[in-house]
């Protein structure tokens, strides 16, 4: 499988606004495609392969910091292994990969130029689809897409709204949006002023999507969270829900803190991670009180004091004296007993 360059993606990604680039760049704004779930617009490469789930409602996610360079908004890069960064129903794919296969498989135009801006071969299609893995967006995510125009493709950026289904690699990162079959890569920073396209939904915020960074590994397995009940899914990576399990050991993470501030997390804690809170004390799971500690008892000492003396033992009581008189018992003779006898004595006796 091709990883696609993640050069361009480098120390202005995600740049919302001008202050990233030279000062070359031709005149007028960049435009930003606001893509909803379930839209599809003009220039898809197949019909919608995106199954239908109900609707959730995202995790929160921390307003990203304005540029140190100003005018802009560097929004927060998370690994594409990050646990929780993506979601799903427990064994059931969001995303129908078999029809997607089997229409750009079938349609050699289309095809060609899906294979082209997925940077594969035509005759690759077929499998590099059924690698990938259906998951769903837990947060706005900004990416570059593509579109048939003129015989061709046109790339854009865009932001997917929470709650697209999309198909991700073995680096955690999105590759197709089921809804049109676009293919995914990286953001590419902007140069000029960025002017939204389309209708913004209600939660959606500029400074609130997110870059997601394929992992520095290959990801055996992601940890989705489940957007019906908000507990963890792990599914195996080029699967569609079939080997779905519960995780053996659940993520030191709140499924809903995810997407929280990193620079409010302590030491070593990572991108995703939740951040720590004053006054922790125990090891409780995450999303749980510590348990409340024991009451004071005070420890039992079995020495007593050194000035109280140790209590003795009760003497035995004295033995009754036998009757004298007629009522006294017959004394018996002494009676000389035969020497005890040893069978052994003679196996053990020298000579």
């Amino acid at each position: 499988m091709q990883r696609l360059s993640v050069a361009a993606a480098t120390a202005c990604v995600g740049l919302l606004a001008a202050g990233c680039g030279g000062t070359d760049a031709p005149p007028g704004p960049e435009e930003l495609l606001l893509q909803p779930t379930s839209a599809r617009g003009a220039g898809a490469y197949a019909p919608s392969a995106a199954v239908p789930a109900p609707a959730f409602a995202p995790p929160a996610v921390t307003a990203a910091p304005a540029s140190p360079s100003g005018g802009g908004t560097t929004l927060r890069t998370l690994s594409g292994a990050a646990p929780g960064l993506y979601g799903g129903l427990p064994e059931r794919a969001s995303c129908d990969v078999p029809a997607l296969t089997r229409h750009l498989s079938a349609d050699r135009a289309e095809g060609r130029a899906f294979a082209t801006a997925a940077e594969i071969e035509h005759g690759d299609v077929a499998a590099f689809l059924r690698g990938l893995t259906p998951v769903v967006l837990r947060a706005d995510t900004r990416i570059t897409g593509h579109r048939l125009a003129d015989g061709g493709n046109r790339a854009h950026q865009a932001v997917l709204q929470a709650g697209t289904a999309v198909l991700v690699d073995h680096f955690g990162a999105p590759r197709v949006r089921c809804a049109d079959a676009s293919p995914l890569g990286p953001p590419v920073p902007a140069e000029r002023a960025v002017v939204p396209r389309g209708r913004p939904w209600d939660r959606y915020r500029p400074d609130q999507a997110i870059v997601v960074k394929p992992a520095e590994q290959v990801v055996s397995s992601l940890l989705l969270v489940s957007t019906a009940d908000g507990s963890w899914i792990e599914r195996p990576s080029g699967t569609g829900g079939e080997e779905d399990a519960r995780p053996e050991v659940l993520p030191p993470v709140a499924a809903e803190e995810v997407f929280a501030d990193p620079a409010l997390a302590g030491p070593g804690a990572g991108a995703g991670q939740a951040p720590a809170t004053s006054g922790d004390t125990g090891s409780a799971p995450a999303g749980q009180a510590p348990e409340a500690p024991l009451p004071d008892v005070p420890a039992y000492d079995p020495l007593p004091p050194a000035d109280v003396p140790p209590p003795q033992p009760d003497a035995a009581p004295a033995p009754e004296p036998l009757p004298d008189g007629p009522d006294a018992p017959p004394v018996l003779p002494d009676v000389p007993l035969p020497p005890a006898s040893d069978p052994y004595a003679s196996e053990y006796s020298p000579g």
